[in-house]
């Protein structure tokens, strides 16, 4: 059941991806990309198990996050795909510090949302910490492959400017994230196991958005 959920999950929010980029354009794909990355932080807390494995969810949002980049450096140039990462990252920042804020006042007296909020949003230091590096250095990463790439063969190659830059900065962010965040809390096996499934399932993803990114090319918007 959780395998048929999790790829109609993955193929209903690329699908989004697209329709959202019809009508709004690139202000639809920068509202979607902070909504996708505060969503994916909240769902990774959850662990869910996948064709045998463990892993977390939130791989899904966080995969569109790239296609979204993808297509704003695509279509609108790396200045706007730099824009977009450096936007999500300041706003990762702070939905962290106004969540920590809003913990730190005394609940009332039949209040009964202060401990949900802090099971979900009392992260770990490191591990909110681990998220905001991860995420800086593989989207930073994946627009100067995503336009070195482009320099070198123009407008060919979409399919490969895109799988080669994704595949490649999602295995640094699940390094940055894994190393900063979780190395020493487990076993090294377990921990390995956490950052192969990690991985594996954002590849996945990765692949699944190659066709939406050639459909988005049919409904470009050219603002």
């Amino acid at each position: 059941m959780n395998e048929l959920l999790w790829i109609g999950f993955a193929l209903l929010d690329l699908s989004l991806v697209l329709v959202v980029y019809k009508f709004f354009g690139k202000t639809g794909l920068l509202g979607l990309i902070v909504f996708n990355l505060i969503l994916c932080n909240i769902q990774v807390l959850k662990t869910i198990e996948l064709f045998g494995m463990t892993t977390t969810l939130g791989n899904i949002l966080y995969a569109s996050v790239f296609l979204s980049t993808d297509m704003l450096s695509e279509f609108h140039g790396k200045k706007e795909a730099k824009k977009a990462v450096y936007l999500g990252f300041l706003i990762l920042v702070m939905a962290v510090v106004y969540m920590q804020l809003a913990l730190m006042f005394t609940p009332a007296a039949d209040d009964f949302a202060q401990p949900h909020l802090e099971a979900i949003f009392g992260f770990l230091p490191r591990i909110a910490l681990g998220s905001l590096c991860a995420y800086l250095v593989s989207q930073l990463h994946d627009v100067y492959v995503f336009h070195k790439l482009k320099e070198k063969f123009g407008d060919r190659h979409l399919w490969l400017r895109n799988n080669a830059s994704t595949l490649v900065s999602q295995l640094l962010d699940s390094g940055v994230f894994c190393v900063i965040a979780l190395w020493g809390l487990f076993p090294f096996e377990v921990w390995l196991e956490i950052f192969f499934t990690t991985y594996l399932f954002k590849v996945i993803v990765a692949v699944m958005d190659t066709p939406f990114l050639y459909l988005a090319r049919k409904i470009r918007c050219p603002e």
